[in-house]
């Protein structure tokens, strides 16, 4: 979602993201900042039922996931480093998020819900299955991407849904969410798999990984008369 609205949100950032620059912050340096900020909004607040507050907070540093990327390309700085380093911690912050979520409805005083903590549990681990998938079949070659629930999706649509449960006091909004979630992410590793599953199928030669087909003996041939030793001389000529 946040992809369709990119080069809105580029005209947004440009300002910020120059004004770091001249300032000499790296992109890397931005990166691990908006990691720490997402981490705190959610563990920090979540778990107190503070869900809009933690929200608002989280919103603030998720931009920074844009920032550091129009910094590295406007500075000459991408590299295989950076993008490592941005797609792991993208991780850690989604685990914050949803682990926070779980620690919400774990608290006999906010949450309170042993089913929806175990729900939101699942959410949290389908959802970096849904990106393990995808990294490891581009691994070997092939491709898994796409599904009813990317990355994008999963945390627009949880921290939207989590503010509004909040604000207007109706808890029933995230329970929805993190249901929808949950069965969302847990379709997308199945329609990833399927994805690769078919292409393999589609290329049975490709399908092992590096390993030498065996060795088959070769076939005995019949003499030919190219093969064939010269006779020996006839001792009557």
């Amino acid at each position: 979602m946040l992809n369709r609205f990119r080069q809105f949100w580029t005209k947004v950032i440009t300002p910020i993201a120059k004004l770091l620059l001249r300032l000499g912050v790296t992109a890397d340096m931005v990166t691990l900042v908006g990691t720490i900020g997402v981490c705190a909004g959610a563990l920090i607040f979540f778990p107190r039922g503070q869900l809009w507050l933690g929200v608002v907070i989280i919103t603030c540093f998720v931009f920074s996931d844009l920032i550091d990327g129009f910094m590295a390309r406007t500075s000459g700085t991408s590299s295989k480093w950076g993008s490592y380093l941005d797609s792991t911690l993208d991780r850690i912050g989604d685990g914050a998020i949803f682990g926070g979520l779980v620690m919400y409805y774990a608290n006999s005083r906010a949450g309170d819900s042993t089913l929806m903590a175990a729900v939101t549990l699942w959410a949290l681990v389908m959802g970096a299955v849904t990106s393990y998938a995808r990294a490891k079949a581009e691994s070997l070659g092939l491709k898994a991407s796409g599904g009813l629930a990317e990355r994008a999706d999963r945390l627009v649509f949880t921290l939207v849904l989590a503010f509004f449960s909040d604000v207007l006091d109706l808890p029933i909004l995230l329970e929805i969410v993190i249901w929808y979630v949950a069965a969302a992410s847990t379709i997308t590793v199945i329609q990833r798999s399927l994805a690769v599953r078919k292409q393999v199928l589609a290329d049975p030669a490709n399908a092992g990984l590096d390993t030498p087909p065996p060795a088959t003996e070769p076939q005995a041939s019949e003499p030919t008369a190219a093969t064939e030793p010269p006779a020996e001389p006839d001792p009557k000529n």
